[in-house]
């Protein structure tokens, strides 16, 4: 069986069960359930503190893993990231009060509050700056108005908690983050596994077009065809069908769902007619 380490709590905890979910697997009933057996995939789920999963993966006590790309880089594990998964989406970012205008290289000798230690000390050696890293469990955001920093390296999101407390971003990222799915490097595992494995992968895939396009129909005179394939191009390239009786085309194409609406109106301009919208439930690509 393919053993998948999967976070148990936190911003990562539902979007990933809702992933699996989508992609056929079994969801575990409470959230007291720490290992889930599904047979009928092949997998056993275990559920784990996202900070841990790489571990876990690195030991090779499982065989792939979801976390966050900075939980990752901060665990310092060589891994191999299997499939960007889309979701978690955050930044890494320095940040100190709103009025000190600062840059990167003014962090020099600096005392830097951070829950991510090793990557904000890895960072720090790449661009060749020494300072004080000060590994904090949590609310990183107070440390500076308490004594203990004075700057914080944290994720952003929306940035509405560093507002909060005064505080402001400068310098680049450190790093842009989201949910992989990743295993240790050079995964070796019998043939039913890797089946296994590469199955999962195809359907987290899917899962992830399906949730970007949408299926859209369309009825257009056959000698604008190639005008309105311009406009819906596919995902490698749309289905054209001739209607009964009519010097007409019908269209079916894969369309990016969040440019649906420009592209209705587009093809409305060309002359396209019966415009129909379908969500993709999942599929292979």
């Amino acid at each position: 069986m393919l053993r998948i380490a999967v976070p148990n709590k936190g911003a990562l905890s539902e979007p990933a069960a809702e992933l699996l979910h989508e992609a056929g697997y079994r969801r575990r009933s409470t959230a007291k359930e720490l290992v889930l057996v599904d047979e009928a995939n092949s997998v056993e789920l275990f559920f784990l503190r996202p900070r841990d999963i790489a571990v876990y993966v690195g030991s090779g006590t499982v065989d792939v893993g979801i976390t966050g790309q900075d939980m990752l880089a901060d665990s310092r594990t060589a891994a191999d990231v299997l499939l960007e998964l889309g979701f978690a989406r955050s930044t890494f970012r320095f940040a100190a009060p709103a009025e000190q205008t600062r840059s990167v290289a003014e962090l020099e000798g600096a005392r830097i509050a951070t829950s991510y230690e090793n990557l904000v000390e890895d960072h720090l050696r790449q661009q060749g700056i020494t300072a004080s890293v000060v590994h904090l469990d949590g609310a990183v955001e107070s440390s500076i108005r308490l004594g203990v920093a004075d700057v914080i390296a944290d994720v952003v999101e929306t940035g509405s908690t560093l507002r909060q407390a005064g505080l402001a971003t400068f310098g680049d990222p450190i790093m842009t983050s989201q949910a992989v799915l990743f295993s240790r490097p050079g995964l070796e595992v019998d043939e039913a596994t890797a089946h296994t494995l590469g199955v999962m992968i195809r359907r987290l895939r899917g899962v992830l077009v399906a949730r970007e396009y949408v299926l859209l129909d369309y009825d257009i005179p056959t000698d604008l065809v190639e005008k309105a394939v311009e406009v819906t191009p596919g995902f490698e390239s749309p289905t054209i069908s001739p209607l009964h009786g009519r010097d007409w085309c019908a269209v079916r194409s894969m369309v990016s769902r969040k440019d649906t609406n420009k592209v209705m109106d587009d093809l409305y301009e060309i002359g396209a007619r019966a415009i129909l919208v379908t969500a993709i439930q999942a599929c292979r690509i």
